[in-house]
């Protein structure tokens, strides 16, 4: 990864013995290929959150996620990314099993013009400014077949991130990695609220638990299977807010699992 007033560089090489990929119709759903996948979060509230993908031929799909699928999203197909400069190279021949490949590789440019817009937070951004991210590579068995590539049947594709999730499932953003953004190699600046985003979680997932066996969301937190201390639950059965007080500032989450700060319950 590097970066300037410009764009966000991102560059990736796959290892691969056969090299495979037969979509090319622009927001293809890019999965059902081998694919590499970059999330982008850039305010960290998992919400309003960015997903690009792509494969070996260098067909791509953009897309932006309002919320999480979990919360209802929706997935925005019609979002772009103009100014977008993508490369791919193949280190080996494509879709032949005659032979064995080494793998690709990508590299993106992806201008910071065609994210202020949902961004929720200054872009390009500053020097020490931090945003949530995370990378995929989806790798599907393949077996040959007179003399092409195919699916293994029945066969689940494999999931590679750069952040583990603890799930089959990209659309976590909380569990994204942080990415500092320097001019210089300086140390890492780990989150003062990472432990506080932590218990919010918690109760968040516990009160989508809840709602599951009971039909509505708890009042009382001591009903959740996870009650972290310093957290104040809020609301009613139909919805809720959780807060609690981070190192520097009140943190609070509600149903729609968006992460924001917050003024505390004392403030006037």
């Amino acid at each position: 990864m590097l970066w300037d007033d410009a764009y966000l560089y991102i560059g990736a090489e796959l290892e691969e013995p056969h090299l495979w990929a037969t979509l090319t119709e622009h927001d293809s759903v890019i999965f059902q290929d081998n694919d590499f996948e970059v999330f982008l979060d850039p305010d960290g509230d998992n919400h309003n959150y960015f997903e690009y993908e792509i494969n070996a031929l260098g067909t791509d799909w953009d897309l932006r996620l309002v919320k999480p699928y979990r919360d209802g999203g929706p997935a925005l197909n019609s979002w772009e990314i103009p100014g977008l400069r993508k490369a791919v190279h193949l280190a080996g021949t494509l879709n032949d099993p005659s032979d064995v490949d080494r793998g690709w590789s990508l590299e993106l440019a992806i201008p910071w013009s065609a994210l202020v817009e949902h961004a929720g937070t200054v872009c390009p951004p500053k020097t020490g400014d931090q945003w949530r991210i995370n990378y995929s590579r989806v790798q599907w068995d393949l077996r040959i077949v007179e003399g092409a590539y195919g699916k293994v049947p029945d066969a689940p594709e494999h999931n590679w991130v750069w952040s583990p999730q603890g799930a089959v499932d990209m659309h976590r953003p909380e569990l994204w990695g942080y990415v500092q953004f320097e001019e210089s190699l300086v140390p890492f600046r780990p989150d003062p609220d990472w432990a506080t985003k932590c218990r919010l979680m918690d109760v968040y997932w516990s009160q989508k638990e809840y709602k599951t066996a009971h039909g509505e969301y708890a009042t009382d937190i001591h009903q959740l299977s996870e009650a972290p201390e310093g957290v104040l639950l809020l609301g009613s059965r139909q919805d809720f807010t959780a807060m609690a007080e981070g190192a520097f500032d009140w943190w609070e989450i509600g149903s729609d699992s968006r992460l924001t700060r917050t003024e505390g319950p004392d403030a006037s």
